[in-house]
């Protein structure tokens, strides 16, 4: 039989509770229709009509209303069709994935399927979110055919922002299906995909919920309370920072007691779920976390201040137990993650005790696990990443403490290895991952394959470094293009990543290259100019130093539009002020669709100085009307640059950043961060063949004085109604300057780009030799706060 093309351009979700409203809102997000439907509410006597599709257009109010936000642009919410399922199962038939997100029952997710399997189309794909039940029991007594196109799909919660999305194919699942859905999954929808076993529990909840049942254990067998526990498995092991019980409330403990109980009954006795006691009494209490209000930690407001109080195990009681340190993290902070990992799990004491024992129990669980749950060990490492927000998998961290210490460790508790260890132990093998090979979950080498391309990835075959500073390097993509990565922390702009886009150009012209991208695949993009760098030079008086640095960041960042050759960025993530300035000059955005961009220099006194003040004034006067280019008719271009700078907008997503103005409509937005170096290369070869060295424009309209005394007028009664400070009043004055074209002109002039970097320049070191400047960059490093003097 011929396999069908399995393209997905609609889809529908039935079921509109928390998560189906959000996974309609991630659809909607990605651009694809979607229609939502669910039950409709038995008849109230007292409502005047009945609203059928009541509860479908509740589950979108309430994604409109989530925070963080479920859509990344409201207007989104319109590509969402609601429905329910008397009146409208018949619009099914146009769907091309079909996924229910209804109640955990087996019965009720038979009887669905028994009534979608009548209307469905013969190509669309069909797949359940359900966290547990099994796939294969949900299809038994459908048609063969129905069963080929049947593949799991469990989302993780918030859908938009955790990455991971495991895919659960049967045995009668058609590989064309799987293959076409975890394609759609990954580039549409920006998904991390693992290829999961249908098992109980899958992948990240299997491993998961085995580790928090027993840190629990581990917990009170150490005397240590929740609060410790997650500073210890938190940030300081490079996971997220809702470490274990903070977990625990945000899902639910009668959800976790649940899935560990049911776990329980349907594994192996040596897979240890049992839950404790104290967390079994708690659920009793009805105590379930953050959707009952209180769980292992509790929020109240005293003052108008939001406190965290901490559950007292032994008392029951919630106590301020005031900032929780724990020597162990405490004296282990600043170290690199690997050098943290290996001195937390060789230490002594209870904190140690407890550390390397939950760390042990997850790493044994992880190798019995291998080939159970997935047929790949980076599936496991990637299911734990994606869905709980770990740095390194339990794989990757064996590897950072060398996989023989950790089988030595395991032994010296007593343990039987599994057979995965065991293998490794016998091979003397003392890391997973080994250059561009892995081990296979029966320990048996195998070529490692990348789900993606990943820097990582590139980064083993060392001949494509071309050259390499602290902070940055040069990388050849291959196919004739260039790659300029910034590597130095959250991406700060200084001397070395500004040296590597100059050397990128030069060795595009020296070396016959086709173009450069700029980009990188750390934490985030770029979150602006090295500012203790500028800070200590202003207050050493080097100004024609900071006058010549200022000079070489404009050249740097407008030589990505002028030269000749394309240039792609690649932004995610936060890309803010000087990361910005840079984005706004290239050629072509490819931007990551979480993308946090904003020109935020007002927030230290600042005003954008690297052409995004410019830039911005720019592209707002280009947007106009040709014949509203002249006179007072330039005012809103103006007036809606000095907005988005003077309020240091930042936007929430990149569908927003494009109704902000900081992308083109011609930018490419990609839903999966980890496809932008990609499609950025991709886009610079599009671009080569036909490229020509564009030219600074020299005929940018700007109102002079009469420009400022608008902006003034505004400013004088937001300062007098209280809404600006004093010196926010003296940053916005300069910021008008730069925007009206300079003073002394009262009618339209037209100026060159060159003028305005000028004018840019002048005002931003202005700025930065004023007391209020010095003390709000100040005030910014030590507090990660902004000052309102």
């Amino acid at each position: 039989m011929q396999s069908q093309p399995y393209r997905i351009k609609k889809a529908a979700v039935i079921g509109a509770g928390v998560m189906g409203a959000a996974i309609a809102a991630q659809l909607a997000n990605a651009g694809i229709p979607v229609l939502l439907l669910d039950i409709v509410l038995p008849d109230n006597p007292s409502a005047e009509k009945p609203d059928r599709n009541f509860l479908a257009k509740a589950g979108i109010e309430r994604a409109l209303k989530a925070r963080p936000a479920a859509f990344m642009d409201p207007a989104r919410a319109g590509l969402i069709e609601v429905g329910n399922l008397e009146d409208d199962l018949k619009k099914l038939k146009d769907a091309d994935w079909i996924l229910e997100a209804i109640v955990e029952k087996l019965d009720a997710k038979r009887e669905l399927w028994e009534k979608v399997e009548k209307v469905a189309k013969p190509s669309a794909i069909i797949s359940s979110n359900s966290s547990g039940i099994p796939m294969h029991l949900q299809i038994e007594g459908r048609s063969e055919d129905f069963q080929r196109r049947f593949v799991g799909a469990h989302f993780f919660n918030p859908p938009r922002y955790l990455h991971l999305l495991e895919v659960i194919p049967t045995a009668k699942t058609d590989p064309a299906v799987l293959r076409a859905f975890s394609e759609f999954g990954e580039k549409t929808l920006g998904k991390g995909i693992v290829i999961a076993n249908d098992v109980p529990g899958f992948v990240a909840n299997r491993i998961g919920v085995y580790g928090i049942v027993r840190a629990m254990q581990h917990m009170e067998k150490t005397g240590l309370t929740p609060a410790e526990v997650d500073q210890l498995t938190g940030p300081a092991l490079g996971r997220a920072k809702s470490a274990t019980f903070r977990t625990a409330d945000l899902s639910g403990l009668d959800i976790i007691a649940k899935v560990a109980q049911d776990l329980g009954a349907a594994t192996p006795d040596d897979e240890d779920f049992t839950l404790t006691g104290n967390f079994l009494g708690i659920v009793q209490k009805g105590i379930y976390g953050d959707k009952t209000g209180s769980g292992f930690y509790k929020k109240t407001k005293e003052g108008g201040k939001t406190k965290i109080l901490n559950l007292n195990l032994q008392t029951g009681e919630y106590e301020d137990q005031g900032k929780v340190k724990v020597g162990l993290v405490e004296a282990n902070k600043g170290k690199p993650l690997a050098e943290r990992v290996r001195a937390m799990y060789a230490a002594e004491g209870r904190e140690a005790d407890f550390l390397r024992g939950a760390m042990n129990d997850g790493f044994w669980y992880a190798a019995k696990m291998a080939g159970n749950v997935s047929n790949r060990l980076q599936d496991i490492d990637n299911a734990l990443k994606w869905g709980f927000g770990w740095e390194q998998g339990p794989f990757e961290t064996m590897d950072t403490l060398g996989v023989q210490q950790v089988i030595r460790s395991l032994e010296a508790e007593g343990r039987t290895l599994p057979p995965l260890l065991a293998k490794m132990k016998e091979s003397g093998r003392d890391r997973f991952y080994d250059g561009d090979q892995t081990v296979t979950p029966e320990g048996e080498a195998t070529p490692y394959e990348a789900p993606y391309f990943i820097l990582t990835d590139l980064k083993k075959d060392a001949t494509r470094v071309v050259k390499k500073k602290p902070g940055a390097s040069l990388v050849d993509l291959g196919d004739g293009v260039l790659l300029v990565e910034w590597h130095a922390k959250m991406n700060a702009l200084g001397e070395d990543q500004l040296r590597m886009v100059q050397e990128g150009h030069k060795a595009v012209g020296q070396m016959g290259y086709a173009g450069l991208v700029i980009g990188n695949q750390g934490e985030h993009f770029s979150a602006g100019a090295n500012l203790p760098l500028i800070l200590s030079q202003a207050q050493a008086d080097e100004w024609d130093e900071l006058d010549d640095m200022v000079k070489q960041f404009q050249q740097t960042t407008t030589s990505l539009r002028f030269s000749p050759h394309p240039t792609v960025i690649a932004p995610f993530g936060m890309t803010l002020g000087g990361g910005a300035e840079f984005t706004l000059h290239a050629d072509h955005v490819v931007a990551s669709a979480e993308l946090y961009m904003g020109l935020v220099e007002v927030g230290v006194g600042l005003i954008p100085g690297g052409g995004g003040t410019k830039e911005m004034l720019l592209r707002f006067t280009d947007q106009l009307h040709p014949g509203q280019r002249v006179g007072s008719s330039l005012l809103p271009a103006v007036q809606r640059a000095f907005e988005l700078i003077g309020m240091a907008k930042v936007s929430t997503s990149a569908l927003e950043a494009r109704n902000l103005g900081f992308l083109r409509d011609h930018d490419t937005v990609a839903m999966n961060k980890n496809h932008i170096i990609q499609e950025a290369k991709r886009m610079v070869l599009a671009l080569a063949p036909d490229y020509v060295q564009p030219t600074p424009r020299q005929d940018i309209p700007v109102m002079g004085d009469a420009a400022l005394a608008a902006l003034k007028s505004a400013l004088y009664g937001m300062h007098r109604g209280g809404y600006i400070t004093d010196y926010d009043l003296v940053v916005s004055e300069q910021l008008g300057k730069v925007l009206s074209g300079g003073t002394g002109n009262n009618r339209t002039a037209k100026v060159s780009e060159q003028h305005l970097l000028d004018l840019e320049r002048e005002a931003f070191l202005t700025l930065l030799g004023k007391k209020g400047t010095q003390q709000r960059i100040d005030h910014m490093l030590k507090t990660g706060k902004p000052l309102r003097n």
